[in-house]
């Protein structure tokens, strides 16, 4: 039986996404202070060491595929930074039987490296086109365990919850009380919240098994608005 070798190209982007997660490592070091997270876990940095960016990217993009940097993917939205999904999973603790919610699908980058970790994703987007493309990427790449809705996640999915971890991927002016509510005692949700004119900052909200919630601020970030009505009147 013969196995076929690597192409050429497969190794170099093979070698740009191990560059990448060697970038964000040495970041998470850099900004370990403030995010109490200077070493990400090994299974977070091996999901991002094997989801191929340059998928989920467009075709004029592709050659900035592995850069720890935002990238445009159309429709006014980004695929972001390497280093900031890296940050969000790692911040949500994921464990392998976790079901957890994405609102924000974008690229479908995210719900990737999620599903990588995680036994279920669900993820809603509010651009149908952007929905499309990331539904078809992910089931390309064989991602079974990921669900893609076309819808406004500022009210989250409730026929799916609750979760054990959410992730949001668009910055709201204030935490959506719907997504608190969908969150399970003792979950975990990280969020970006800043208003058009606001410094925005990557949270980390905990769910105490009482109900109670707490809130710690990580980084200042830059995320596209959440859209759909109620995110436009926080």
């Amino acid at each position: 039986m013969t196995h076929a070798q690597p192409s050429e190209a497969q190794e170099q982007r093979a070698a740009a996404r191990a560059r990448m997660v060697a970038e964000i490592a040495a970041m998470a070091r850099d900004t370990g202070a403030e995010t109490g997270r200077p070493r990400f876990g090994d299974a977070v940095m091996a999901a991002m060491g094997k989801v191929p960016r340059h998928r989920f990217v467009p075709a004029l993009e592709d050659i900035f595929a592995y850069d720890n940097r935002p990238l445009p993917i159309g429709e006014g939205q980004t695929i972001s930074q390497p280093y900031i999904v890296a940050l969000m999973t790692d911040l949500l603790d994921p464990k392998s039987a976790d079901t957890v919610l994405e609102v924000g699908t974008g690229s479908g980058y995210q719900a990737a490296v999620l599903a990588e970790l995680v036994a279920k994703v669900t993820t809603i987007e509010i651009v149908e086109p952007l929905a499309r493309r990331a539904r078809q990427v992910l089931g390309e790449l064989g991602y079974r365990n990921v669900e893609v809705r076309v819808g406004d996640g500022y009210g989250g999915w409730p026929a799916a919850a609750p979760f054990d971890a959410i992730i949001v991927t668009a910055a709201p002016a204030a935490v959506p009380q719907p997504l608190i509510d969908q969150l399970k005692p003792g979950g975990r949700m990280v969020i970006p919240v800043g208003g058009p004119s606001d410094v925005q900052q990557l949270l980390l909200v905990e769910k105490q098994l009482d109900g109670r919630t707490t809130t710690r601020r990580t980084l200042p970030v830059r995320f596209v608005p959440l859209t759909g009505d109620r995110g436009r009147k926080q």
